[in-house]
């Protein structure tokens, strides 16, 4: 067998990024894994690692709930087949208790529902039960998302839940540890701010190029 290969510092595009990655997760050996991408941006590493393992790539809706005027600012998150709202590290210091963040939740929840909808047209999950999930997304910050999706996840009793990301903060990715049974990733830059930095490009994805991934 070859030297698996250094990781570039940057990488291409997603796609790049997550034949890369799906190396690694290979390398765990998934029995008839459940491969599932965080929407938008995870669905392309989700689809590579889904091909380099031989199974069907799916979805699985995660939502970030952003600081009022700053959306981008993610201060909680919600997943589908989740209740709660996961607080996100800043949340309790920025004075944001239970009852705001339900409320700031709630046009988030409205467009998660939408997206199950156009993405799976009201098809189920596969069963997860016993089964070997591997959750993908194309890199990781604060966790929030990450977080609120692997809660879920768990929920619905897996076998084992490994999360994985081509670029990763070293400390989140530390922090997913009671979460994740096993968390691949590729970099974990010390001078890490963002994910779309480790890109060349970070274009962003419609629904229909979800869709069309998930058709290919």
């Amino acid at each position: 067998m070859g030297r698996e290969s250094e990781p570039p510092r940057r990488f291409a595009d997603r796609f790049a990024a997550g034949r890369l990655l799906a190396d690694r997760v290979a390398r765990l050996d998934p029995r008839a894994p459940v491969v599932l991408g965080l929407p938008r941006g995870g669905v392309p590493i989700a689809r590579e690692i889904a091909d380099r393992l031989g199974v069907a790539a799916d979805v699985f809706v995660a939502r970030k709930v952003g600081a009022p005027g700053y959306p981008e600012f993610g201060i909680a998150a919600i997943a589908e087949g989740l209740d709660e709202v996961i607080p996100g590290p800043h949340a309790a210091r920025l004075g944001y208790g239970a009852a705001r963040l339900a409320m700031l939740a709630e046009p988030e929840r409205r467009e998660l529902d939408r997206r199950v909808a156009t993405y799976r047209g009201g098809r189920a999950l596969p069963e997860l039960r016993g089964r070997e999930i591997v959750l993908a997304d194309d890199g990781l910050a604060t966790g929030v998302t990450a977080r609120a999706a692997l809660r879920s996840l768990r929920q619905r009793g897996p076998r084992r839940l490994i999360f994985a990301a081509p670029v990763c903060s070293p400390n989140t990715a530390a922090g997913l540890a009671g979460l994740a049974d096993e968390v691949v990733y590729l970099l974990a830059p010390r001078d890490f701010q963002s994910v779309g930095e480790w890109y060349a490009d970070f274009g962003q994805l419609t629904d229909a190029d979800v869709l069309r991934l998930l058709d290919r």
